[in-house]
């Protein structure tokens, strides 16, 4: 700002020296003599020049240096944002198109800092004009104003245009970026071959991009057009400027010296009123790509756990986790996803939840591990609801094997500890031990300091049954009390999976392991059997009672042993 300001009074200080040069060199004597009269206005001239040109480099270095600061300032309060927000906001409708429309305000935020610069620049330099021309005659300005007015009016309209043509199609934009994504995704490229998924997808992705085309050639040629009549009435409105500067000079009412000048000041400030309104047109649409980002702000914060959860510590690990009369529905949902649920798991025991696909035991799960608030009834950790608990101090006594687990393209031993408990090599060994993880670290250049991802120089690719011992054995590291697993072998051969639940009793002698799977046989271990069915308990009891009674789990139990070729 301050070398803005430095830059408008030099430019100023240049129109007053144009000025006098005028008046020196077109005064009587020789023209030795004027050219003396005029050299200490030309000093001037020159002097501002150089400063004005120092100064300009000054702005673009510290231009350069805050961009990127702030770029990287919008897109972690925006991620910080989201983090702290309920899990239950991301099923909303709407909730993630709103995230990307807001990461386009974060990506375009250091932009600011640029356009309001060249605004600054240009308002710094019109000043002077404009100091300049009521110096040498005060009906100028405010006609050189009125005649930028129709341009300014049309630029910003037209900005606002392609600013709604692109929120308009945010949502189609936001599908062709994901199905780029698995188009040329490795974890995708077999999938696109194989199923001659690539063939159909880029005729999807074909007839999705066309549509977005449409709407911004649309937006583009409305655009033009509004900018085509505001520079039609603002040539007609510069026309007069111009007459009526000359009509000054005709009349006697200006001299040949200051109409000269205010010439000069005229092209400065003509020039500066156009980089005014084209600035000041890109500063208004980046600045409501910004109001985006702040919206999607408002809306996390508005959601956020620190506004609908206590603080209360968790002093020590619980002993009982316990869900009480829950009932639970997904934002949107026509109906709920559990329904009148009580349920407990202690440490020291494994309890297995059972149902077909959609009963809800995914749902209740994620209930007992405080990730999401029930719509009804209450979770206790020890007779203290989860509600009212730090949540970012009780998940540090929760693990989670989940169903989708993420592929980070970290170390082994990032990927297992996230920085968290013992990251020694002792204890990251012993968890991979009992994950059966220590049978891939051979294979790895690196060991457990193997970048685990292919797309970078020195890393490694792990398969799927790899991925899944990797999580087990994230899970088995944190020393938590409350251990669900959500088919925790899904991915694993018939070894791999003897060998985790083989040792689930050893990993329960601390711990309460709520165990969720589809195959019936693994529910053998567990102290308890609870069956879901539509969002209802319909079933409890241990291995031996519910294959013996009649009922869903002896049903499916049954189906099973026969796609087996036991005998029911």
């Amino acid at each position: 700002l301050v070398c803005q300001i430095a830059t408008g009074v030099l430019a100023a200080l240049g129109l007053l020296a144009v000025t006098g040069t005028i008046t020196a060199l077109i005064s009587s004597g020789g023209i030795t003599e004027r050219l003396w009269d005029a050299a200490p206005q030309l000093v001037v001239i020159a002097a501002a020049t150089a400063l004005r040109a120092l100064l300009g480099i000054a702005v673009v270095w510290l231009t350069g240096r805050l961009r990127p600061v702030l770029g990287r300032a919008a897109e972690l309060t925006m991620i910080e944002a989201a983090l702290g927000a309920e899990l239950a906001a991301n099923n909303k409708p709407g909730y993630n198109d709103a995230y990307d429309i807001a990461d386009r305000g974060a990506q375009v935020t250091p932009d600011l800092v640029e356009e309001a610069q060249d605004v600054l620049a240009a308002t710094a330099t019109l000043t002077a004009g404009a100091a300049v021309l009521t110096v040498l005659h005060p009906l100028l300005l405010p006609l050189l104003f009125l005649a930028c007015l129709p341009q300014a009016a049309a630029y910003i309209r037209s900005a606002r245009v392609l600013y709604l043509a692109a929120l308009e199609t945010s949502g189609r934009r936001r599908m062709l970026g994901k199905l780029r994504w698995h188009m040329a995704y490795t974890e995708s490229s077999e999938e696109m071959r194989a199923c001659l998924a690539g063939p159909f997808l880029i005729g999807r992705y074909r007839k999705l991009a066309a549509s977005v085309n449409a709407a911004e050639r649309t937006a583009a040629n409305t655009g033009a057009w509004m900018g085509l009549a505001g520079a039609v009435a603002g040539g007609l409105a510069s026309t007069a400027v111009w007459a009526a500067l000359l009509w000054l000079l005709t009349s006697g009412r200006m001299s040949l010296a200051a109409g000269g000048g205010a010439v000069f000041a005229l092209q400065t400030a003509t020039g500066s009123v156009r980089g005014i309104i084209n600035g000041g047109a890109r500063l208004v649409r980046t600045g409501w790509y910004v109001q985006d980002w702040q919206n999607f702000l408002d809306n996390a914060h508005g959601q956020a756990m620190a506004d609908s959860r206590g603080t209360a510590p968790v002093t020590a690990a619980p002993e009982r986790f316990e869900v009480r009369d829950v009932t639970y529905r997904y934002d949107g949902a026509p109906k709920d996803s559990l329904s009148g649920i009580s349920l407990h798991v202690r440490r020291g025991e494994i309890v297995a939840l059972v149902g077909e696909n959609g009963s809800g035991k995914t749902t209740l799960s994620r209930l007992l591990c405080g990730l999401l608030l029930p719509t009804e009834g209450d979770v206790a950790w020890d007779h203290a609801s989860t509600a009212d608990l730090d949540p970012w101090e009780s998940w540090k006594h929760v693990a989670l094997v989940p169903q989708k687990f993420t592929y980070l393209p970290l170390t082994m031993r990032d990927n297992i500890t996230f920085g968290q408990g013992d990251t020694s090599d002792a204890a990251l060994l012993a968890a991979c031990e009992a994950s059966g993880a220590a049978e891939m670290l051979p294979g790895l250049r690196s060991g457990l300091n193997t970048l685990l991802t292919s797309e970078w120089f020195g890393g490694q690719q792990l398969s799927g049954g790899q991925w899944q011992r990797l999580v087990l054995t994230r899970a088995f590291h944190r020393q938590a009390a409350l251990l669900v697993m959500d088919e925790p072998t899904a991915a694993l051969d018939a070894r791999a999976e003897h060998r985790i639940f083989a040792g689930l009793r050893e990993l329960a002698k601390d711990r309460a392991i709520l165990l969720i799977t589809h195959r019936l046989t693994n529910v053998a271990v567990a102290d308890r059997i609870v069956v879901v069915n539509e969002g209802r308990i319909v079933q409890e009891g241990t291995y031996a009672e519910l294959t013996q009674q009649p009922g869903l789990f002896r049903t499916l139990w049954e189906l099973q042993r026969r796609m087996s070729g036991a005998t029911p």
